[in-house]
């Protein structure tokens, strides 16, 4: 107990503006990263493979405390590091990579927890998932047909997104989308060899983690998870970089469980503070408003 009144009365003692300045910053800097880090998160979602749970544009709160300290459930929406990032051996620049800067963070839902027996299979022409050889039923998953759009003047270029065929370009539920940009869109796929639509409940025939050993495509695999093994996928399965494609993820790269929306805009800017400077009227027309202060699941 002395030595902490020590400590409170150093702190308190007369000290100059920039001394007392300094200090505070010494103080809560390290408390500041301490509950980023193990308290709770913002994610803004970069991506559509979780569409159209997610949709790119969104920012979530993340609790980070139950990686930390409780189980990680079947369905549970995560947040996790990069897992095909070259992670150093170097135990220091391991620790600042992991916690620090580094990997980029990616969002995926929990289909196998440790000791889950997952199989991926083509029942019918559609893909299938067998937990346990028990039949997923999955009502999470996109509904919605991908199709492809391409901008020169935004971040991601080249995009699949969400498209409801029987409304117009500019009252999409999801994205505003234009006809040039489809028409880009269309001309990029073709020389990418790649089709322009892609539609829900059908075999995705890239080729994954396990086509390139196997023989098969990317809904079809077979893998018994270990003691600190996840497989984690998107719900938007026809755009969705995920375990298909790089296999299981470590526990140790998980670092938070998706609970809230704050707030939903149709922008790839990173901050949306800048789409409303750069477009401060038909910013507001692409704030999806129903979307907003949401529980997700």
């Amino acid at each position: 107990m002395n030595f902490i009144k020590r400590i409170i009365n150093w702190y308190k003692r007369p000290k100059t503006k920039w001394t007392d300045f300094f200090e505070s910053l010494i103080v809560i800097i390290p408390i500041a990263f301490l509950i980023r880090t193990i308290g709770f998160g913002l994610y803004q979602v970069p991506t559509g493979s979780m569409e159209t749970t997610m949709l790119v544009g969104e920012r979530f709160f993340a609790d980070k405390f139950t990686p930390l300290f409780m189980s990680i459930k079947h369905d549970d929406i995560i947040s996790f590091n990069d897992p095909t990032f070259d992670y150093s051996e170097n135990p220091l620049k391991n620790l600042w990579q992991m916690y620090v800067y580094g990997p980029s963070n990616w969002t995926k839902r929990v289909i196998g927890i440790p000791g889950d027996h997952i199989k991926g299979v083509i029942e019918d022409n559609r893909p299938v998932i067998y937990r346990n050889e028990k039949k997923l039923d999955e009502p999470y998953l996109n509904q919605n047909p991908l199709i492809a759009t391409y901008d020169p003047y935004r971040d991601r270029q080249y995009a699949l997104k969400s498209f409801v065929p029987s409304i117009p370009l500019d009252q999409q539920p999801y994205y505003i989308m234009t006809q040039e940009e489809i028409k880009l869109g269309r001309r990029k796929a073709a020389w990418m060899g790649e089709p322009d639509m892609r539609y829900p409940g059908t075999p995705n025939k890239d080729l994954g983690h396990f086509g390139s050993r196997l023989g098969k495509t990317f809904d079809e695999f077979d893998v018994k998870l270990g003691d600190d093994e996840y497989w984690a996928m998107g719900d938007n399965r026809q755009g969705s970089s995920d375990s298909r494609a790089w296999g299981v993820l470590k526990r140790k790269l998980i670092h938070g469980k998706i609970l809230l929306r704050l707030y939903s805009i149709d922008s790839d800017e990173s901050w949306f503070v800048f789409d409303l400077i750069k477009h401060p009227i038909d910013f507001w027309r692409r704030v999806r408003w129903g979307r907003c202060l949401q529980f997700v699941h």
